[in-house]
């Protein structure tokens, strides 16, 4: 069984994991806005782990017996400046995200929660991964700048991103 305080944190990282979703959908808009579709596809895909991320949250509340609180959505950012402002704005996300993962690990450990304690360490590995996506993500369209033809090329590459199924 979850403690109250448990579980009001498993329900806002459900929240958060669904506002990720949201704010990876607001950034495959403005690429694809833009007529940029590789963009939008890797984007696209990345909203789709975050909300299996959520379903891992709803269905591990549930399966401890908790209740699962739904909470409204805030608007993700929009009107981005550059193809290298989506970035950065990912990976300070993306690292926003692990702060609150480890918050929560920590509180686990506190309260000698085992079974949170392990669902969360997948959470722990996984965040190591999307850091690292992102980041090497950021650091190739750095290196296109504004060059038209460089984000060309970069757009194509990232459309081969395959997609991941994110359940389980």
């Amino acid at each position: 069984m979850l403690s109250e305080r448990m579980q009001a944190e498993l329900n806002e990282q459900l929240n958060v994991e669904l506002y990720s979703a949201y704010t990876y959908l607001a950034m495959a808009a403005y690429f694809e806005e833009q007529n940029f579709p590789g963009f939008g596809k890797w984007l696209r895909t990345q909203a789709k782990e975050e909300l299996g991320h959520a379903m891992r949250c709803f269905d591990f509340i549930i399966d401890r017996g908790g209740h699962v609180a739904l909470g409204a959505i805030d608007q993700p950012p929009a009107g981005f400046g550059s193809p290298v402002e989506v970035f950065r704005a990912a990976l300070a996300h993306e690292q926003k995200v692990t702060a609150l993962i480890h918050r929560r690990y920590a509180l686990a450990a506190e309260e000698k929660d085992y079974a949170t304690q392990t669902f969360l360490h997948w959470f722990i590995n996984e965040q190591v991964e999307e850091e690292k996506l992102v980041s090497q993500t950021l650091a190739l369209v750095e290196r296109a700048g504004a060059d038209p033809a460089a984000l060309l090329i970069l757009d194509r590459e990232l459309a081969n991103r395959p997609e991941e199924s994110e359940t389980g």
